[in-house]
């Protein structure tokens, strides 16, 4: 998979997942943009990747005007986008009876909204024939106990890639989507917060184990490369067989 000197910009890449492919890219040569509402955790990511190949922006993706920051950073660089990674979201676990409205919106702000509005507002700086990637989650089609806003979030951005795939067919802009099962995240730990539901999470999946960010990346990584070119309005489980596995 050739990358070298390829313009990625990935949201919520300052931990996690997104940090683990912008770590990923930058070893294949691509020029990584990774965004985060927190400049600390930015400024941490840089002291961990170490490549003058980073670029970090401070941008808050759950509204437009962070997302006029991220259009702005891209329009002043000059750049084409070969790669466009959505991937910044959010997670609260709450009984539909517990949900709160600042809970209910934070997560379709963030999942839904800001990955939606940050396609729109970065098409124009798209490369024709590129790759845009979404992370969604297995829980897009499961109905796990206390994830309905979640589940809801992820199912609407399934959709919305989906269309994007078709929309985009003739600038041959590639659309799919990439649905972690349980991997080792701060969104897993706030939905599993001890070791002993952890150890029941990793019996779940067939390879009995939860998966870590840098499998996610290589998922990625292989979306996003031309050995995938003739994938596109695609959802890709990488859930260790979470999904389909035939529970006894």
């Amino acid at each position: 998979m050739e990358f070298e000197n390829k313009n990625v910009v990935i949201t919520g890449g300052s931990t996690g997942i997104g940090l683990a492919t912008a770590k990923a890219f930058i070893e294949k040569g691509a020029n990584v943009w990774i965004t985060g509402r927190n400049a600390e955790n930015l400024q941490k990511a840089a002291a961990e990747i170490v490549s003058p190949r980073l670029n970090t922006v401070v941008s808050d993706t759950s509204n437009l005007a962070g997302i006029a920051v991220l259009e702005k950073a891209v329009a002043a660089s000059g750049i084409e986008i070969d790669v466009l990674f959505l991937n910044a979201g959010t997670a609260v676990f709450n009984s539909i009876a517990q949900v709160t409205e600042a809970d209910f919106d934070a997560q379709f702000n963030t999942n839904v909204k800001g990955s939606f509005f940050t396609l729109q507002k970065l098409l124009p700086n798209m490369k024709n024939g590129g790759a845009i990637l979404f992370t969604s989650s297995t829980v897009a089609t499961a109905a796990n106990l206390g994830a309905s806003v979640y589940s809801a979030t992820k199912g609407a951005l399934n959709k919305i890639a989906q269309i994007a795939a078709n929309e985009l067919v003739d600038r041959k802009i590639r659309v799919n989507i990439v649905s972690p099962g349980p991997v080792q995240t701060k969104i897993l730990d706030s939905a599993v917060p001890t070791e002993e539901a952890k150890e029941y999470v990793a019996s779940a999946t067939a390879l009995k184990r939860v998966g870590n960010p840098d499998e996610i990346a290589k998922t990625v990584l292989f979306l996003a490369s031309d050995m995938a070119s003739f994938i596109t309005g695609t959802e890709l489980l990488v859930d260790g067989g979470y999904t389909n596995y035939a529970r006894k």
